[in-house]
């Protein structure tokens, strides 16, 4: 135990250090990343990360765990006292020497960005050098002291030397995978969930200057038709579409509640309802449950302005939209459906931008998770979304 407790303590040193792979494992307990096995959440752009201390006392207890058992094997199979008094001495003094000078080679390398293959290739060798060393002198004091039974065969030199030049090496390399490969895996995770919230974000930033700039002005025009006939709708739409802007474009997490998305579509279909003057009417279905899930932000957004461009204004003598949400077993499902002509084959539309776009995005959070879905007939088209069932907070 005071072996596991100062390795621990020289583990802690060692990753008390700022450099770039240590800060990965200084990282790591701040947040909440890979809650569930199928996909990824990301809560306000933050990752979770194991937690440094449990894992730096997972690998004490690993390296020392294979030490006792290798010792305890060796002494039932070949009851030799003074081979087992001679490794268990070497191993007391000198497993705590290697982890910590493999850390100071670990904690060199990184901080002068030297790569770790030569670095590590030089500290396995000098590990193996000392450990047999190390054990040529432990034998030889445990034969000095210890009484040795009848017909005793020593090991020769040479072979004290080998085994000992052999423990190095299997020690540096165990400590080596419990300690070092752990950081690497979990630099090059956080690295890839990293770069995948940059394509969110860019995902996200795409879709609002996909919005903005042809909404923005249509609406403009139609408030500027409305300003002398009528006034009263005019500020409304105004106020409907200085909310919209504003939300829109606000510093928030990546996640919302569909409540909040809800009541951005509503303000949405107000102004779509307004500017094509009775041709267009939505419908709302918003199932039990579903206001407080969470979902990625304005994700329906897309879908809603394909069914109202390419569905429901396409049907001679005016078009429907209906959000439908609901609960089906541990997944969110919502629906777009409009009437419009349909879609042959249900095939993607011609420059289907916001399909792409929730596909790409629900890839990116969830992977395999959640899906989205075209079902199309000469009566209309259905946008059917489904991911992973999160409940917030009320909105």
């Amino acid at each position: 135990m005071q072996v596991i407790g100062f390795m621990e303590r020289v583990l802690t040193s060692a990753e008390s250090h700022d450099h770039p792979v240590r800060r990965v494992a200084d990282a790591w307990g701040r947040s909440d990343l890979l809650c569930g096995p199928a996909y990824n959440p990301i809560v306000d752009g933050e990752l979770h990360k194991p937690d440094p201390k449990r894992r730096r006392l997972l690998g004490v207890l690993v390296i020392a765990g294979i030490a006792l058992l290798q010792l305890a094997s060796e002494y039932l199979g070949a009851r030799d006292v003074v081979r087992f008094l001679s490794k268990s001495i070497a191993l007391l003094i000198g497993l705590p020497l290697v982890v910590a000078c493999a850390n100071g080679v670990f904690r060199w390398a990184a901080r002068n960005r030297f790569g770790l293959v030569a670095p590590f290739s030089v500290a396995s060798v000098a590990a193996g050098a000392f450990f047999a060393l190390l054990l040529r002198a432990t034998r030889a004091i445990i034969l000095a002291v210890v009484p040795l039974p009848p017909n005793y065969e020593p090991f020769g030199e040479g072979d004290v030397l080998r085994v000992g030049f052999t423990m190095g090496l299997t020690y540096f390399a165990l400590w080596a995978l419990a300690f070092v490969l752990p950081v690497v895996v979990e630099d090059a995770r956080v690295r890839t969930l990293e770069a995948d919230q940059l394509r969110t974000q860019a995902e996200l930033a795409r879709l609002r200057a996909h919005l903005e700039p042809h909404f923005l002005l249509n609406t403009l025009n139609a408030i500027a038709g409305l300003v002398t006939e009528d006034p009263r709708q005019a500020r409304q739409l105004l106020g409907n579409l200085g909310d919209l802007l504003r939300d829109s474009v606000a510093t928030g997490g990546e996640m919302q509640t569909l409540d909040e998305q809800i009541g951005w579509l509503r303000r949405y279909a107000q102004i779509l309802e307004t500017r094509h003057g009775g041709n267009l009417i939505f419908r709302w279905e918003i199932g039990d449950g579903t206001p407080h899930a969470l979902l990625p932000r304005l994700l329906l957004q897309p879908l809603v302005e394909n069914a109202v461009k390419h569905g429901a204004l396409m049907r001679a003598g005016g078009g429907e939209i209906i959000v439908r949400t609901e609960l089906a077993g541990p997944k969110l499902v919502c629906t777009i459906e409009d009437n419009g002509p349909g879609v042959p084959n249900g095939a993607t539309r011609p420059g289907a931008f916001g399909l792409e776009s929730v596909r790409r995005r629900l890839a990116l959070r969830y992977s395999a998770a959640a899906t989205v879905r075209l079902e199309s007939s000469p009566g209309g088209t259905r946008s059917v979304v489904e991911l992973p069932l999160e409940q917030g907070g009320p909105s």
